[in-house]
């Protein structure tokens, strides 16, 4: 036989297309010909797969090789199809028979030593090749722990092509060692950890985490620098309710499209947390790339925190492009090589210091920045933003009263608990909706079937008319009413609700 086949596939963000790869050795003149677009790292696999071949005893057969990847108008990258086209090359050379290989998705990279290399994006390869009607898949062992998830395939993993080839003489398999699915390592050690026990103080600063967790929505801390933002907002995903089954899935899949798989356990069900350096570039934190569209910050804290430190130090144009992801909770990204849509539904925490030095506090009498420095410094923040903030806290200085009291502040389990039947009072007033969070309700459904009472939208709309909110700062504090009176019980937000939320989003005492 002469002609080789096999299957891979090519990733556009989340989404898999299932590209079939044909291999014909024919006489001629000895050359190999890869089409299908292919990019330049995926054109260099000619001399991967020929080292790879040759180092594991089997030949390289000197003759034309034609290589084909289609659907050829598919955009193909990476080396995730390195194994692929090797197995297809020893099909068409008659050293490897077809059969075992005819519904069976392969994935890989080549060492010259013909050892397979973990790649990136196994996940949403093997759930598209699910849905091709494929059922079984090979992939590096490095990845089994990842691929396990689809339970549905059969998962070989092997650590090498040599393995693949007593697999295929012998019928033996190597066992992989199994993961337990209901243990994730790192899920113990982020609560032992980051808890919010461990902060003294900041009574208020604490009740807002505890209400944003609650309702999902976004907050900013603005305090002089070791006041406790950083500790406030690290500890954020401790009280957020752990991801159902299908949440860890997908953020499994965008980590592993992303390569951050290594500090994160495959079936992690905590909260993604993201905290990017305040000097990252919009593609960091957005997304994007050139040949190959890769997910930013914002994607990677899908279902979770991101966490941005020195908020208005952040490059002119950063905070302001995530104005688009907060409102509608996904990322287009368009680029020569195509669009792609990446999810982008996040608790945004913003850090910033009250100045330039950081010692605007109380009286300001440390401070030695100018009244124009600091309208400069927090003018970073601009109002478009400010106005899709929900909560605004200052974060005051501890004092020694509170680092030398004995009394430990309240766990983060604790607090968990209260967030979590919160949550749960809101799911089961939007059983028939699409929203699951206070802050999700659209502004349609708002003015109708979930208004404060009366006299709280009375205090509203006085406020609305004397332009001290906007339309859009109307709804916000609605929604965050609607959070505030879940904690207390309440059936419908009252006054007292409304009004806190709105001190709440003034940054105002409670």
């Amino acid at each position: 036989m002469t002609l080789g086949r096999s299957y891979g596939i090519s990733l556009q963000g989340l989404i898999g297309s299932l590209i079939n790869i044909e291999v014909d050795i024919a006489d001629g003149i000895p050359i190999y010909s890869l089409l299908g677009l292919p990019d330049a790292s995926l054109q260099e696999s000619r001399d991967r797969v020929r080292s790879a071949i040759v180092n594991t005893g089997q030949r390289w057969p000197n003759k034309k090789v034609t290589v084909s990847l289609s659907p050829a108008w598919i955009q193909k990258s990476g080396p995730a199809f390195d194994c692929a086209i090797a197995i297809a090359l020893l099909i068409a050379d008659g050293q490897l028979p077809q059969e075992p290989f005819n519904e069976t998705v392969i994935l890989g990279e080549l060492a010259l030593d013909g050892s397979l290399r973990s790649v990136r994006g196994v996940l949403p390869s093997l759930i598209s090749a699910y849905k091709n009607g494929l059922r079984r898949a090979i992939v590096p062992r490095a990845n089994h722990g990842e691929a396990q998830l689809i339970t549905t395939m059969e998962i070989l993993s092997f650590d090498s092509l040599t393995e693949i080839y007593h697999w295929i003489a012998t019928g033996e398999y190597p066992i992989a060692p199994q993961l337990d699915l209901a243990i994730a390592p790192e899920e113990v050690r982020g609560e032992n950890d980051f808890d919010f026990s461990d902060i003294a103080g900041q009574g208020r600063a604490r009740f807002a985490a505890e209400v944003a967790a609650a309702g999902g929505h976004h907050l900013l801390l603005i305090g002089p620098p070791g006041a406790g933002k950083t500790m406030i907002a690290s500890r954020i995903p401790s009280i957020l309710p752990k991801l159902s089954i299908e949440q860890a899935l997908e953020v499994t899949a965008i980590h592993s499209i992303a390569g951050a798989l290594t500090t994160r356990s495959p079936m992690s069900r905590t909260p993604p947390m993201v905290s990017p350096h305040h000097s990252a570039s919009r593609s960091a934190i957005v997304g994007g790339g050139n040949r190959v569209i890769t997910p930013g910050a914002i994607t990677l804290a899908h279902q979770g925190v991101l966490f941005i430190d020195e908020a208005p130090e952040c490059a002119t144009g950063i905070l302001d492009s995530l104005r688009q992801p907060l409102e509608n909770g996904t990322v287009t990204i368009s680029r020569s090589v195509g669009s792609v849509n990446f999810p982008a539904q996040f608790l945004l925490v913003l850090a910033a210091n009250p100045c330039p030095c950081g010692k605007y506090i109380g009286k300001g009498r440390g401070c030695t920045c100018t009244s124009l420095q600091v309208r400069r410094y927090l003018g970073k923040l601009s109002g478009p933003l400010l106005d899709r903030i929900d909560i605004r806290v200052e974060v005051e200085p501890v004092g020694r009263i509170d680092l030398d009291s004995p009394e430990i502040g309240e766990s983060s389990l604790t607090i968990a608990e209260r967030v979590l039947a919160s949550r749960k009072k809101a799911a089961l007033r939007f059983n028939s909706s699409e929203w699951k969070l206070n802050a999700e309700i659209p502004a349609n459904a708002l003015r109708h079937d979930f208004r404060p009472d009366k006299a709280a939208m009375s205090f509203l709309h006085d406020q609305l008319d004397r332009e001290l909110i906007t339309a859009r700062g109307l709804h916000k504090v609605m929604r965050l009413s609607w959070t505030l009176a879940d904690m207390a019980d309440h059936t419908v937000p009252n006054l007292i609700d409304v009004k806190r939320a709105y001190q709440l989003r003034n940054g105002g005492y409670l």
